[in-house]
């Protein structure tokens, strides 16, 4: 074997997670490989992940100082936040803006962007990038990992990391599967591009039973550059029917100004996974998954990338503990905890999607008959406004046993 395919750590997968893999790896002092399927410069449609909490800033800061504020500079920060019930506004918060000199709550940008600026903060952390490689085959053993490519390359590695989304080689290969429901009801997804020189005001807004909407559940994000409208399709929708651009034309113009039918960007139409794989290592404790690899939730609460950045980061710890063992057995420790823990946060942040997409749908007797109550009572009991706008993105905490919060 070409003894230059070898290398220390390998990674799967140059999205987000495995780049932020990468950057912990050199934040350690350890060099970082990363294997892409796809070439160098491909096209990334849609705005995917847009929003990144603050715990998620600061980790990235601490491996790579300055990048947690570059995104933060190159996002915005929405400063009010408005909840509707059937057209009347349930609740309503304006924030601070946060200080220059501290990251913020959150910061809002398309994906692509995201990884653009991962990217840049890894050819200056001197990553290696091997694009056009798909991954055919992952083995292990006590020894290391073995990959083989669809071209014929051979690959090995004491260590792989699989990043490499919902569709992973890696996991596949591995025989890890993955466990849990998907939604029954679909969601569309559309990204407009913002007019520059007439904006509309920044405001995430959420309207439960929309009533130019026929009762269904629109929600709007300003994310850098555009927006996002999330509409709940309902029992006996025609997914094609509302989620095409022509159909996407006509029900628009009822909830937002008609020039944004013209400013359409990315349709696209989801029935959410909820599902977490069975185990986030390997047998032998050479294979660990982060991110998509890992773990699919609903978008509600964000907990998809804020959960693969921690995901990334902990893995790369317990190799580094992995690295300087003096036993097997304690090799083995070092790789078995941080992806035991980094299962039960992707369980609890499944299980917060869950509770954040039972809200929204409201399909139970129980959970409408409460939503109308708090909707009727909002004005008079302002706590009951706030479930409300906070229901739809699921409980605020983490897991109580893992060391972060998403």
């Amino acid at each position: 074997m070409n003894k230059s395919l070898h290398r220390t750590v390998i990674i799967v997968g140059a999205g987000p997670v495995g780049m932020t893999a990468a950057l912990a790896l050199r934040s350690q002092g350890l060099p970082a490989t990363i294997l892409e399927a796809e070439p160098q410069g491909r096209f990334r449609p849609g705005s995917r992940a847009i929003f990144i909490h603050k715990a998620t800033l600061s980790l990235l800061e601490d491996i790579c100082p300055g990048l947690g504020f570059t995104l933060k500079n190159n996002g915005i920060i929405w400063p009010v936040k408005r909840t509707f019930y059937q057209g009347k506004e349930v609740y309503s918060r304006r924030y601070a803006p946060p200080e220059p000199e501290q990251l913020p709550h959150f910061t809002s940008l398309a994906q692509v962007e995201i990884e653009r600026h991962l990217y840049e903060a890894c050819l200056e952390a001197n990553v290696e990038f091997v694009w056009n490689t798909p991954i055919k085959e992952v083995t292990t053993d006590s020894i290391g990992v073995f990959l083989s490519t669809e071209s014929g390359e051979s690959w090995t590695a004491e260590y792989v990391i699989g990043s490499d989304g919902a569709r992973s080689a890696v996991r596949r290969s591995a025989g890890i599967e993955l466990e849990g429901p998907r939604s029954k009801d679909s969601f569309l997804v559309v990204d407009l591009k913002e007019d520059e020189n007439d904006p509309l005001p920044l405001e995430r807004t959420f309207h439960y039973e929309h009533p130019a909407m026929e009762g269904r559940n629109v929600l709007f994000v300003p994310f850098k550059g555009g927006w996002r409208v999330d509409l709940q399709l309902l029992d006996g929708d025609d997914p094609e029917a509302f989620g095409e651009v022509e159909g996407v034309r006509k029900w628009l113009p009822k909830v937002m100004h008609p020039k944004y039918a013209d400013r359409i960007t990315w349709v696209s139409t989801y029935q959410f996974y909820q599902v977490v794989a069975r185990s986030f290592t390997d047998a032998n404790r050479r294979v660990l998954l982060a991110g998509e690899a890992a773990h699919l939730f609903a978008p509600f609460g964000a907990r998809g990338l804020n959960s693969g950045v921690p995901d990334a980061i902990l893995v790369v710890r317990g190799i580094v503990q992995a690295l300087g063992a003096e036993d097997e057995a304690s090799r083995e420790q070092a790789i078995a905890a941080p992806a035991e823990e980094r299962r039960l946060a992707a369980q609890y942040n499944r299980d917060a999607a869950g509770i954040a997409l039972e809200h929204i749908q409201g399909g139970s007797p129980y959970m409408r008959t409460k939503r109308e109550l708090a909707a009727s009572l909002s004005s008079v009991l302002p706590r009951l406004g706030r479930w409300l706008d906070e229901g739809p993105y699921g409980p605020k905490t983490g897991h109580s046993q893992v060391t972060t919060k998403y």
